[in-house]
């Protein structure tokens, strides 16, 4: 019993390693920069100068913000010899209601950029997967990998498929006339 369970793994294993060369040999790997893609495709750039735009007026609100809070420093420093202990504590308390409120604000367009990072590119990747999934079962690869995600190190060039999808999503989406951006661009 116990002799002929060994017979069975050991066939078992045999077949297993006659088929190998051949599944090995079947399997085919690519790999796709995404990020790359989408920094690279006519929508992708407009979604970043779209964000870059946002950034800059909330930077400017920000940078607003921290002047006050300067202003607010140098006065209390300046006037902290003359100044009541109670004037003194109420000037400090002012100070730092707005240091907090000026941290609020910096969270809250954070978590804006963010959430309009993912409208704006949300559209964009999910139409790059589809492109994907088209160029992987046309040109029989078993699987592509995300370049960033997966930790390739390296991939030769002809199975690095990034320039294809840049190429493929431009001229399939109007080379940035999609109508994902222009609703997007209309609100």
């Amino acid at each position: 019993m116990r002799l002929q369970r060994h017979a069975l793994t050991l066939l078992a294993a045999l077949l297993v390693s006659a088929a190998a060369p051949k599944v090995y040999a079947q399997t085919k790997i690519a790999v796709v920069d995404l990020q790359r893609a989408l920094m690279e495709t006519e929508d992708g750039r407009s979604a970043k100068r779209r964000l870059e735009r946002l950034f800059k007026r909330r930077q400017k609100s920000l940078d607003a913000a921290q002047e006050r809070l300067k202003k607010m420093k140098t006065e209390i420093e300046q006037q902290k010899n003359v100044l009541s202990k109670a004037a003194l504590r109420e000037r400090l308390e002012a100070y730092q209601a707005e240091f907090v409120k000026l941290q609020q604000s910096y969270v809250e367009y954070q978590q804006e950029l963010a959430a309009k990072e993912a409208e704006l590119t949300s559209g964009i990747l999910e139409k790059m997967q589809q492109i994907m999934q088209r160029i992987g079962q046309a040109e029989g690869y078993t699987i592509v990998l995300e370049a960033n995600e997966s930790g390739v190190v390296w991939v030769p060039s002809n199975h690095d498929l990034t320039d294809q999808l840049i190429q493929r999503y431009n001229s399939e989406n109007g080379g940035g006339g999609s109508s994902s951006m222009r609703r997007s661009r209309m609100r």
